[in-house]
């Protein structure tokens, strides 16, 4: 799977979540909610990083 569609993947679940506490939920689940965005995100930037590392400097 290529970054970029993972990256674009973790977003979408981060929506889909939001989307569903407020629509169904109504908002009372925004702690963890917000704990779950964190985690993401934090999983997101060392994919990124992960990547980024892994691949070899075009400027060279």
């Amino acid at each position: 799977m290529k970054t970029s569609s993972l990256l674009v993947s973790i977003i979408i679940i981060m929506q889909f979540s939001t989307l569903i506490n407020v629509t169904i939920f109504r908002g009372e689940w925004n702690g963890i909610i917000l704990t779950l965005h964190t985690m993401l995100f934090i999983l997101a930037i060392g994919i990124h990083a992960e990547m980024k590392k892994c691949k070899p400097d075009r400027a060279s």
